[in-house]
């Protein structure tokens, strides 16, 4: 059955009716706006190298001399191969070796001058000259 009641009120109501959020509203939906573009701002300028254990053991073995220059470099390599779509990259920086995960923007392992001789180097999808 149906209620008149409940009827006649649902068209007493007037259809031209439209809601507009209050300030108060604008100001919560501009603030998570502002954050998550902040946020995503924020991971864009931090999509730096970063080096793994292992590779921070092995500069530090092979007394490879990473200065922001280098580290520019790396970065570049890093942002010029991911746009390519290579995964696992060699990036050569002044007779210096490093492999880089584009995945993850970290460097897997880095080699100097003497290390480079007699070697292979597999299970990269390119290499980045600097």
């Amino acid at each position: 059955m149906t209620d008149i009641n409940f009827i006649k009120k649902l068209s007493s109501i007037d259809s031209n009716f439209q809601y507009t959020p209050g300030l108060r509203d604008n100001k919560n939906i501009d603030l998570s706006f502002k954050d998550l573009f902040n946020g995503k701002l924020k991971d864009s300028t931090e999509n730096e190298v970063v080096f793994s254990k292992h590779a921070s053991e092995r500069i530090k073995e092979r007394n490879i001399d990473v200065d922001a220059d280098v580290t520019d470099k790396l970065n570049q390599a890093a942002g010029q191969a991911k746009d390519k779509g290579l995964k696992n990259v060699l990036v050569m920086i002044n007779n210096q070796a490093f492999i880089i995960s584009t995945r993850n923007n970290k460097v897997v392992t880095a080699l100097n001058n003497k290390d480079l001789k007699e070697n292979i180097f597999t299970n990269i999808d390119g290499a980045v000259i600097k």
